[in-house]
């Protein structure tokens, strides 16, 4: 039996829902087959945003030979032999789509393994993944296609695609707020709507509007699209980061659930967590590290579900403390300096002298105790004689760092 998804494939562009950046008037797409001439592209978009489809009817709209070829299930060898076919007959098609599903599961060989074909003209390739191409990808073929990004389906797009359904149907005995259920459900991907229509027909032939606690009962919770290894992990440890930063706890929250969620490993969201105190808060608040690691040590101690809540708490007082990177900038500037002055040695008068031998060649000679001063604090130099004084810590006017821009500016004195 034919799924409903398979059923109800689109077969031209305006049945192509949510993508009219791509397919309408003025998409990529649109203007590249009213241009007669076919590009070799990758498309990079979520499951159920309609990879596959586009690339049925972007061969369809050039008249081409469509062949599928899967990366799971293909090799080089698969390749060599479409091509080998291809070239035997090449005035049976005019234009050949090679479309390759799941494209950045092939290793770099393999990817290269295209290149000669799509250079030639014998393949127009249409690649789909659901990876980062920049990183999935090897720059030979990205070079030589073009990357076109898909959008998950918003609402106004699922809408369409359920009124379709109806409209070659009957209406479907839901409620606004059921229909918006299955909306919400769905996360974007059309395929998974459409499936979710046909495991719930039984219930629908009763005629009566379904409740959604009863649709709730009836479908299996749809997996959180996210990838532990992939954009996923990434890219939402990437917003995590930028809501403390940010200030906006609320964000915060919602990115941290989106990744545990999706399965993230807790304690990577910790070490992550960790590292925000001291690049993003530093000393404006020194008291953010110390829960930081509080909340990793929790978590070590009490597991899921009960520990994950003091990754919130420190999640939390992070994004609500003062901000300052003035450590992590005072750090990154410091390591930078050493690199180019590793070949200066400290100066003697800083340096101990255990023998007499080091004692005549000056070392610790004139050194100032600093506890034996009236202030606490000699005002030495502590650089290389032959580096000039650096300045890499500045103190930002917020949380701690204010006094320690007051103690700064009370030792700088006796420098000068």
């Amino acid at each position: 039996m034919t799924p409903l998804a398979d059923k109800l494939r689109p077969k031209t562009f305006e049945e192509l829902y949510g993508q009219d950046h791509l397919v309408g008037p003025n998409g990529f797409v649109s203007r590249t087959v009213s241009a007669g001439k076919p590009l070799s592209v990758i498309l990079w978009g979520p499951p159920g945003c309609g990879k596959t489809t586009l690339a049925h009817i972007y061969a369809k709209a050039f008249d081409a030979h469509f062949v599928s070829f899967s990366a799971v299930l293909s090799g080089i060898n698969e390749l060599r032999k479409v091509v080998k076919d291809l070239e035997s007959f090449p005035l049976l098609h005019k234009h050949t789509v090679l479309f390759v599903d799941e494209i950045h599961r092939f290793n770099k060989a393999q990817q290269d393994a295209f290149l000669p074909y799509v250079e030639k003209g014998t393949i127009i390739l249409v690649g789909a993944t659901t990876e980062n191409p920049s990183f999935a990808l090897n720059d030979a073929l990205l070079s030589r296609t073009r990357v076109l990004t898909l959008n998950a389906l918003d609402d106004e797009a699922l809408d369409n695609i359920m009124s379709r359904y109806e409209g070659d149907n009957n209406p479907l005995p839901l409620t606004d707020e059921g229909r918006q259920y299955l909306f919400s459900a769905s996360q974007g991907d059309g395929r998974y709507l459409l499936n979710m229509i046909e495991n719930l027909l039984p219930a629908f032939d009763r005629g009566e509007p379904l409740e959604v606690d009863e649709m709730k009962a009836l479908l299996q919770k749809r997996p959180a699209l996210y990838d532990r290894a992939g954009d996923g992990h990434y890219n939402l440890i990437s917003a995590l980061h930028k809501s403390i930063r940010g200030s906006d706890p609320d964000a915060a929250l919602y990115w941290l659930c989106r990744m545990l969620e999706g399965g993230e490993d807790v304690l990577f969201i910790a070490r992550r967590v960790i590292r925000m105190a001291s690049e993003d808060i530093g000393l404006a608040d020194p008291e953010a590290l110390k829960i930081a690691i509080a909340a990793r040590d929790a978590y070590q101690m009490l597991g899921s579900p009960e520990g994950e809540l003091a990754i919130a708490e420190a999640v939390i007082y992070l994004a609500l403390a003062p901000k300052s990177n003035a450590t992590y900038i005072a750090y990154q500037q410091a390591r930078q300096a050493a690199a180019h002055t590793t070949h200066l040695p400290p100066p003697k008068h800083i340096l101990n002298a255990p023998t007499k031998t080091m004692k005549s060649l000056g070392y610790g000679k004139g050194y100032q105790y600093d506890h034996d001063t009236t202030e606490g604090c000699s005002g030495q130099n502590y650089f290389p004689n032959d580096m000039p004084r650096e300045k890499f810590y500045s103190p930002v006017e917020r949380g701690f760092e204010r006094e320690m821009l007051k103690r700064m500016s009370y030792f700088s004195q006796f420098r000068e």
